[in-house]
């Protein structure tokens, strides 16, 4: 209770130094959004294990850091050429929490966009924010979006009118940078879709300049109007030191149609939180995603589906790659309200250890409330088939090539519930690229020389 204590006595000297120069400080119902949410965090302090939905991921790491609030910070533009996406309609970027115009391309938006920091926004136009910022993330039953909500600061804005088509994604890059002290920086984001529209929102987090402490906890509300088709990307590749906790919270209208994909890569401690409320009738969400750990990484994703409406549909698939240490969480929860009756949702949870030492924990979970309902859920842990294995070794590829070639064939069943795009040609490469260097650290390996190796990496693309 004295270390809590110490803790919340931190965050309350952040807070209110924040305050002071919080964009909106002056601004009335955004003061009191942010005020109750911090209320709401101290009230509750950080989960723990006791906690049902943190059952298998301890945050002590976090709750014992003492942080300071990421300040500004300068990265070089050469820097930043292997993390854009091709083809892409605008690419935001913020370091250290922070935008940076300087870094960001908005490119030539439709008249139909409006692409902005959230700051910018609350600076010129508060107003504009107030129908939906704040509005669907629950700060009552999850402290990290209390305390995000809290030191809400800046992030994308994103509005995008009744009847706009973009065929080319908008992106947000999320750099940390390395500090003499560990940071927190507090990403806010959101996207607002109206009625008939279409786009692909991608959120990208790196790091730069060396394994420092950092702390990125973020939180998106994403609302899709009546008939809208939504794809969001979510990767995390950031260094094993850092911490990252993000919430996805989607709420869908009438027909509204949503694709959730999360890639994660990186990272020492990833909360990967996905919220979706299928509020109008006959809208439907996909939630599909690939996790892939080393070293002594934690992954945890937890996937909160509540079907509130009638002739809905859910689908959840998710895969994971375990190696040496990493420990991987799938807890996938479906809740189905009393009037939600012909829902339709699937659940499942696919994982493949390659050591002994790594380790999964999954739950997939139905609340079912209504009485004509279609739901199943499941969840299956193995290791690499040695038959597939020995077949591909017995048509002369070595052990590291077969080894790649099988745990890609398991990760593209991720890529192929991405529609064709250019954010889904930067995750295959991202995911061949780290499935690469996996394979490469799988203990117990036939030894190769690097030639023979680069020429079998040839021969399979």
């Amino acid at each position: 209770m004295i270390a809590a204590d110490e803790q919340i006595g931190t965050y309350l000297e952040l807070f209110s130094q924040f305050q002071k120069r919080a964009p909106g400080h002056d601004v009335r119902w955004l003061r009191d959004l942010r005020e109750s949410a911090f209320a709401r965090f101290c009230e509750v302090g950080f989960p723990t294990t006791h906690n049902e939905d943190w059952r298998f991921t301890n945050v002590s790491a976090i709750s014992r850091a003492t942080f300071e609030l990421a300040p500004k910070s300068a990265v070089a533009a050469r820097d930043l050429g292997s993390y854009r996406i091709a083809n892409a309609a605008c690419q935001l970027v913020f370091v250290n929490g922070h935008f940076s115009r300087e870094l960001s391309n908005l490119g030539d938006t439709s008249p139909g966009l409006t692409v902005s920091s959230l700051g910018e926004q609350i600076s010129v136009d508060p107003a504009s924010l107030e129908a939906h910022l704040g509005r669907y993330l629950n700060i009552q039953r999850d402290a990290f979006s209390a305390l995000n909500t809290a030191f809400a600061e800046d992030g994308a804005y994103v509005h995008i009118r009744r009847g706009t088509v973009l065929l080319n994604p908008i992106c947000f890059l999320f750099i940390s940078t390395a500090r003499d002290r560990p940071v927190i920086s507090s990403p806010r984001n959101l996207i607002v879709a109206e009625s008939e529209t279409q786009a692909t929102i991608v959120e990208d987090y790196v790091s730069l300049g060396g394994d420092a402490t950092a702390f990125c906890n973020t939180a998106t509300e994403l609302f899709a109007g009546d008939n809208a088709v939504i794809s969001h990307y979510m990767i995390e590749r950031e260094h094993q030191e850092a911490f990252n906790v993000s919430t996805l919270r989607l709420q869908q209208e009438r027909s509204a149609n949503i694709s959730s994909h999360s890639v994660l890569l990186g990272g020492g401690l990833v909360r990967n939180n996905v919220h979706p409320v299928l509020a109008g009738e006959g809208s439907e969400c996909l939630i599909n995603g690939l996790f892939i750990g080393n070293g002594h990484q934690h992954l945890d994703n937890y996937m909160l589906v509540e079907h509130a409406s009638p002739h809905c549909a859910s689908r959840q698939f998710y895969n994971g790659i375990l190696d040496d240490r990493a420990h991987g969480v799938f807890h996938g929860r479906i809740i189905v309200h009393k009037d939600a009756q012909k829902t339709d949702a699937k659940q499942t949870n696919r994982n493949l250890l390659l050591s002994d030492d790594a380790r999964i924990d999954t739950k997939p979970q139905l609340e079912i409330y209504a009485d004509d309902v279609k739901c199943t859920h499941g969840a299956t842990i193995g290791q690499i088939e040695e038959n597939a294995l020995f077949y591909l070794r017995s048509r002369g590829i070595d052990e590291i090539s077969a080894r790649k070639l099988l745990l890609l064939a398991f990760a593209s069943e991720c890529l192929e519930r991405m529609a064709a795009n250019p954010a889904r040609d930067h995750v295959e490469q991202l995911i061949h690229g780290h499935l690469l260097k996996i394979a490469n650290s799988t203990k117990n390996l036939a030894k190769l020389t690097t030639e023979d190796r680069d020429r079998n990496w040839e021969e399979i693309g």
